[in-house]
């Protein structure tokens, strides 16, 4: 019987990736229950394969005890395309499909610090927009709380 293909979901983070696997469903019953590929082998090994647009291979392989399981890859360049394939093999079954690939770019500093800079932005424009409209006020250009003197009218 061959294992797989695993399912996996990549998503990004500054210099890095984070990988969830959710194990193949199994076939196998019994009491009725179907059972889990961890309650038939107890545990899994998996492989990730990484590769880029110039074409590096980085493999990491790991033990899984766990259906649902979350990994981070690090020390990746930022603003980077990176694609992942996962693939799951049990001591007794060597057997498997790797998942598809999935690509995504990795987050840059710029992507991570937009929001903050946004804020600020927003915050100090408020603050100047308020100085001026106290100063105008202050000067008498807005809001005047005197009529115009008889003089003038």
């Amino acid at each position: 019987a061959f294992l797989g293909p695993p399912e996996v979901n990549i998503s990004s983070c500054l210099n890095c990736i984070n990988v969830t696997i959710k194990l193949p469903t199994s076939h196998l019953r019994k009491n009725e229950k179907l059972w889990s590929l961890i309650d038939i082998y107890g545990e899994l090994d998996y492989g990730i394969t990484l590769k880029t647009l110039d074409g590096d291979h980085k493999r990491l392989h790991k033990k899984m005890t766990e259906e649902i399981f979350s990994t981070v890859i690090e020390e990746l360049y930022p603003n980077r395309n990176y694609c992942v394939s996962v693939m799951v093999t049990a001591s007794l079954n060597k057997n498997s499909i790797p998942s598809a690939w999935k690509c995504i770019t990795t987050d840059s500093v710029a992507q991570q610090d937009y929001y903050t800079v946004a804020v600020a932005g927003a915050i100090c424009f408020s603050l100047i927009l308020a100085g001026a409209l106290k100063c105008m006020h202050a000067g008498g250009y807005i809001l005047q709380k005197n009529l115009l003197p008889h003089s003038l009218v």
